[in-house]
């Protein structure tokens, strides 16, 4: 094998790919590690509580198993490492209420966590497997990132308040974007859609870090109390448990991203609200995943970038679009639907009633209409100066 040096006068330069695609809809195995700090003495609490729990986790579809360690040098540390068939059971289980009752009986013991996500890309297994099974589950390919992380938290306020609470969420102070040495938040879109908020953020580094650095400022905290008797859910900012509660149901993770390769600083940034009928969630989410990725590989698309936020049945599409959203003049490519086949399953996970249609949005004015009850009202975009 032959091998070649920079030279020492020649910048060594991370390659990145101007073309992103990030996804939880690629088939792949996944790994979930939860870290666990346990109180000190609660060691023995904090097992009995997940003996008592793991018949439970056994039983949910696409669970394959799971270990519980515990570190050999801090008896406080714990790990536990769960395998999944792929990313969707797993997401559609630890997003439900179930999951929120399940785990309530270990806040008692448990300190902080914290939970990675992973998709088996490689692994080695026992010499007699054949190569077939050796690959099975395991993402094709390494996939290349920009290096941000997206998230976005939801939560619905009492009819008639929306007015109120978007002045309120309008017009706070933004928090400093510098977190650590490592993290920095680089944009923060805010948007609403009938009583639903909807709050996406852009991290470069930790985003746990950077979620709890948003909380602490003094700011920041004295707008979520003046949003709090607006809320439909009520919660207590000062009671770790009602906060770690509401934080649990209002996390709207990102499914998947894609960059189609150019940048414009002229962009628009929308948001599109799509209501799934029960159950149907992650099913209209991949849909318009599949459909993003075609059009990022379309240069007439005017789609710069789509991140899809689902939970359950919440379906948020937020976009970066080159001259606006109804520049390209149909409403099925804003809406990610060019294709008629996929517009007429669009159909069948739309929740007519949650997006106040009559009817289908099959096509011509129905989808003008579609367009136009999917569109979330901006209330802030806030971009960090260097990000």
């Amino acid at each position: 094998m032959t091998t070649t040096s920079t030279p020492a006068s020649e910048p060594l330069t991370r390659q990145v790919s101007h073309h992103v695609s990030q996804s939880v809809f690629d088939g792949s195995r996944l790994r979930v590690v939860l870290l666990v700090e346990v109180y000190d003495g609660a060691q023995q609490q904090f097992l009995e509580t997940y003996e008592q729990l793991r018949s439970h986790v056994e039983s949910v579809p696409g669970h394959l198993g799971e270990q519980l360690c515990q570190s050999i040098e801090n008896p406080s540390q714990w790990l536990i490492t769960s395998e999944w068939e792929s990313a969707p059971p797993f997401l559609n289980w630890v997003s439900s209420e179930e999951h929120v009752r399940m785990v309530k009986p270990l806040h008692s013991c448990v300190r902080d966590t914290r939970s990675l996500r992973f998709h088996v890309v490689r692994e080695t297994n026992n010499a007699s497997a054949g190569a077939d099974t050796a690959r099975e589950g395991l993402q094709a390919s390494p996939r290349i990132g920009d290096g941000v992380i997206r998230h976005a938290l939801t939560f619905t306020v009492k009819p008639g308040s929306e007015a109120a609470v978007a002045r309120l969420l309008a017009e706070y102070a933004s928090p400093e974007p510098r977190v650590d040495d490592t993290t920095r938040l680089c944009r923060t879109s805010l948007f609403l859609h009938g009583n639903r908020v909807v709050r996406a953020i852009e991290v470069r580094g930790d985003l746990l870090a950077a979620l709890r650095h948003v909380a602490e400022q003094p700011e920041v905290r004295a707008v979520e109390e003046a949003v709090n008797p607006y809320l439909e859910q009520d919660r207590d900012l000062a009671d770790p448990e009602s906060a770690r509660v509401f934080y649990t149901r209002a996390a709207l993770p990102a499914v998947h991203h894609v960059t189609a390769g150019e940048e414009d600083p002229a962009a628009q940034r929308h948001a599109l609200s799509y209501p799934a009928r029960p159950g149907c969630g992650m099913r209209l989410a991949q849909l318009l995943s599949e459909r993003d990725e075609a059009a990022a590989d379309d240069p007439r698309s005017p789609v710069l970038c789509s991140t899809i936020f689902q939970r359950d049945d919440v379906v948020v599409r937020l976009v970066d679009v080159r001259g606006g959203i109804d520049v390209a003049g149909d409403p099925a490519v804003a809406l990610g639907l060019p294709d008629p086949g996929q517009v007429a399953e669009l159909t069948t996970l739309l929740d007519g009633a949650a997006d106040g249609t009559a009817g289908p949005p099959a096509v011509g004015d129905a989808l003008a209409r579609a367009l136009r009850g999917a569109r979330m009202d901006l209330v802030t975009d806030r971009r960090a100066a260097d990000a």
